[in-house]
């Protein structure tokens, strides 16, 4: 057991010691390479660093990757005495309150000013949090991502929302749809529709999976786990993240039994770590090994970049001439994913895991190709929800080049193929798997959804893609999902990037849709 008062004596960068979950860490070897920099680490040296530490980091990390003779010990409880300057016990009415709300974002600075701009963001998150509308209220993803614009901490909205340098690619994943129409069937009997299918073996009731998004706690307390209790109660896939907020084994956990689960893999510069985390999904059930390829290195996330996580360790370069490392919560999370991933490591991974093989993150036709000769069993066309390369092409144009490709070279049907990013509405869905695709996967809509309303929001809203789903599939003349081809769409100017002129007088007089309203003035 270690007391406080002792932990309080390693304080500094050469002799730093933290507590969190209890526990004590000698981590002064450790920060020079702590990704985050130095700063946001010493900010707690001999303190307990929980708060700052739970919400991007799974449980288990220290214990897994920290050497054992760094792990101290057991933080010895506090005295009897210590209680008295406990606060007030909340009454009933309070605690009730209290725990509607979702948990404050994690301790601000030490700066006075930076603190009292945290606290006004906090009430004023708070107020937010109590006049939200019902759920009832939510009729689409993109009501969940308003609210939770209003209702999250700066430090998580800025992560989920982010993406690349001027996100014009985040922008374009979902207006690329908006190029696609539909050439609907008339007259055909659609009393009864199923658009149940099967991918990777595995029947599900909807053409989508949850696709893995990193730091779920960032949303919700419970992080991850929301998300794996909904999609079981819908029948949904999920894919665990490598970078998620709970550790692995707490979101299989929470899986009731039957459901299927896929792990997304950034792949690791020591081979034998991401031996031990294939190994390890492997034995624990997962149908399905993702493979990121579009993230040698993390793209420029500006919005990111300006929130907590970089003015953390901001003057590192300054204060110590290390490498500048504050590049936000994405950078200070993954700095171990290996830049040099090529197409002669596919053998490898193929030669440690039966697990079928699945590439994310293909952005060419060629590439595509090269897949299927490797002999993967599929691929994600993914621009990485356009945090990655800016100007990236969204992930439903490139599926047509991917299927123009492998039709070329005699490859179609080879694979299973998937895509990502800017998927919102049913339709979105419909024209993907009428130009090919086998399923999709969605990120942030469920992500907000979580943030916003918990597990019964990510179940409205997978709801919600169902509702949707059978009107358009009545409404386009298709019974089931092998009716859905590409007899269905107009595609002409899909690949047409060039803007559209504006009908001025149109705009004026059509009034806009709405989002939700929050209870009260606000």
């Amino acid at each position: 057991m270690v007391n406080a008062a002792e932990v309080k004596k390693h304080n500094n960068k050469d002799d730093c010691w933290v507590i969190v979950h209890g526990k004590v860490y000698d981590v002064t070897e450790f920060l020079p390479s702590h990704p985050g920099g130095q700063k946001v680490i010493l900010k707690f040296a001999g303190k307990d660093a929980t708060k700052r530490f739970e919400p991007i980091h799974p449980p288990d990390t220290l214990d897994k990757y920290l050497p054992k003779d760094k792990h101290i010990g057991i933080l010895e409880a506090a005295p009897a005495s210590a209680k008295t300057n406990a606060p007030k016990k909340k009454q009933p009415a309070e605690q009730k309150k209290a725990k509607s709300l979702p948990p404050p974002p994690p301790p601000p600075a030490d700066d006075d000013d930076d603190e009292e701009e945290e606290d006004e963001d906090e009430i004023r998150r708070q107020q937010f949090e109590a006049n939200k509308p019902p759920l009832s209220q939510m009729y689409n993803l993109l009501d969940f991502e308003h609210i939770a614009s209003k209702v999250m901490s700066k430090t998580g909205w800025a992560y989920y929302s982010s993406g690349a340098d001027d996100e014009i690619s985040l922008r374009e994943n979902h207006r690329a749809f908006h190029r696609i129409w539909f050439k609907p069937r008339i007259l055909v009997d659609v009393k009864n529709v199923d658009f149940s299918t099967t991918m990777l073996g595995t029947k599900t009731a909807m053409p989508f999976y949850v696709t893995a998004t990193a730091l779920g706690k960032l949303g919700h307390p419970e992080g991850e786990t929301v998300l794996t209790r909904a999609a079981a109660k819908h029948d949904i896939i999920q894919m665990i993240p490598t970078l998620a907020s709970c550790s692995f084994d707490e979101i299989v956990n929470a899986a009731d039994g039957k459901q299927t689960q896929w792990l997304q893999l950034y792949v690791n510069s020591d081979k034998s770590i991401t031996k031990s985390i294939i190994e390890h999904a492997e034995k624990r059930g997962i149908k399905g090994l993702f493979i990121t390829v579009d993230a040698p290195q993390l793209g420029r996330r500006e919005k990111d970049m300006r929130s907590k996580y970089e003015e953390d360790a901001a003057d590192v370069q300054d204060e110590s001439g290390e490498i500048d490392r504050s590049q936000g919560a994405a950078r200070a999370i993954s700095s171990f994913i290996d830049p040099s991933l090529s197409w002669k490591d596919i053998p490898w991974f193929q030669s440690v895991t039966k697990m079928p093989i699945i590439l994310k993150g293909v952005q060419r036709g060629e590439d595509a190709v090269l897949a299927a000769e490797h002999g993967v069993q599929g691929i994600v066309i993914s621009n990485h929800g356009g945090r990655q390369l800016e100007f990236a092409r969204s992930s439903i144009e490139v599926l047509v080049e991917v299927q123009q490709a492998l039709k070329a070279k005699g490859l179609q049907g080879k694979l299973e193929i998937y895509i990502d990013g800017g998927i919102r509405r049913a339709t979105d869905i419909i024209k993907a798997v009428c130009l090919g695709a086998t399923g999709v996967g969605i990120g942030r809509p469920f992500l907000y959804a979580m943030s916003s309303y918990g597990e019964a929001g990510v179940s409205r809203a997978f709801q919600l893609l169902k509702d949707e789903f059978e009107m358009n599939m009545r409404l386009l003349g298709a019974n089931t999902i092998a009716d859905l081809n590409e007899s269905l769409l107009d595609i002409r100017s899909l690949d047409s990037h060039h803007a559209v002129p504006n009908d001025v007088l149109s705009d004026r007089v059509y009034e806009p849709m709405i989002s939700p309203a929050f209870k009260g003035k606000l």
